[in-house]
């Protein structure tokens, strides 16, 4: 096999992806390279992955979600042409919603109108939890501008907050009495610790409301007399909805029932069963889950990797940050299989909840 060997440069340029975008798959579980190099941490992939690596490729292309791309690769092509079939729906429907939302901005813009100003106005509490709820998904690659913000997004009942690194999302809203049309800006990291430092400093203020403003490209918080405000980032935050479940594939494969003080007391016990993967040539310690039998959540060692059971691995300071956002108590946590992302719920809010993508075992 070893005369059939590509370097990761040679698979980059035969298949159209970027060898950035192969070491993503690789950590994703998508397309594992045939063989690691033990000692360098250099991927080599055989001839016959050239063929998948472009489908890849392709399916990035047109914004296939990942779990949906590595699922792709392992059915049959009927099933593939389903999930093409359903991503296309997905697509239409997104098209159909800017197409109403830009025949808004024309008829805007004929009037000789512009835009006005929208005011968010909250409990200080409500605002301070939205943020702690995503602050720790935000990401720091300097190369991936456009994730290294938190988004804000308006409707008529309150404010949505959404952050990711590629590697975890983070999603929460909050209700808040809404004056001006619909927004949706990337506050940069900077701007959001400013804010939440803001709301921390009006405590002694219990009964202190929230106001965020934005305005053109500003986006402001201001609370008990006091301001903060910022340039929103130039950049189009992703479509993090390709990683939600649509309604239509009904729920997980596993919804299970875990109390949270209890999962992060095990994950940090000096005993928690983990398990070592190479990620880049680099040893990573995986923590690795599965049912309990009871409905539960079990912390699994290495010696248990072996038939059938569902199995999942996870980054186990990603799972424990994951927990500390959702608070308190019980929670929900959904499996759907090895290379499919788990999420955080709070069982009484379906709309806070934080998604990890699934490292391979």
């Amino acid at each position: 096999m070893e005369s059939d060997l590509r370097s990761i440069g040679e698979l980059a340029r035969a298949s159209g992806l970027t060898v950035s975008a192969l070491r993503f798959y690789d950590s994703a579980g998508v397309l594992a390279p045939a063989l690691v190099d033990p000692v360098t941490g250099y991927r080599w992939y055989t001839g016959d992955q050239v063929a998948p690596a472009r489908l890849v490729a392709g399916l990035r292309r047109v914004g296939m979600p990942v779990a949906e791309i590595a699922a792709a690769l392992r059915v049959e092509p009927a099933q593939v042409h389903r999930l093409l079939d359903a991503h296309l729906r997905r697509l239409e429907d997104g098209l159909a919603d800017a197409r109403r939302e830009l025949s808004r901005i024309r008829t805007l813009i004929d009037a000789g109108e512009r835009p006005t100003a929208t005011s968010l106005v909250l409990s200080r509490v409500d605002l301070a939890a939205a943020v702690d709820a995503v602050r720790f998904a935000v990401g720091a690659d300097p190369e991936l501008p456009m994730l290294c913000g938190v988004l804000i997004e308006s409707d008529a009942d309150g404010l949505r907050l959404v952050a990711t690194d590629r590697h975890r999302l983070a999603v929460t809203r909050a209700g808040a009495r809404v004056d001006g049309p619909a927004v949706r800006v990337l506050a940069p990291v900077a701007f959001v610790d400013e804010a939440r430092a803001l709301l921390d400093a009006a405590a002694e203020d219990v009964a202190a409301e929230a106001v965020l403003t934005v305005a053109g490209d500003t986006v402001s918080v201001t609370v008990a007399g006091r301001a903060v405000d910022a340039a929103a980032l130039p950049y189009d935050f992703p479509d993090h909805r390709r990683l939600l479940r649509p309604a239509a594939d009904g729920g997980p494969a596993h919804r299970l029932t875990i109390d949270a003080d209890a999962l992060r007391a095990a994950l940090t016990s000096a005993d928690a069963p983990v398990v070592t993967r190479r990620h880049d040539g680099v040893p990573l310690a995986v923590t690795v889950l599965g049912p309990d039998g009871r409905g539960g959540v079990r912390l699994l060692g290495a010696d248990e990797l072996t038939g059938d059971a569902l199995r999942v691995g996870v980054n186990g300071g990603y799972l424990l940050q994951a927990l500390d956002a959702a608070g308190r108590g019980q929670l929900l946590l959904e499996l759907d299989g090895p290379i499919a992302p788990l999420a955080v719920r709070r069982p009484d809010d379906v709309d806070v909840f934080s998604i990890l993508m699934p490292i391979r075992l």
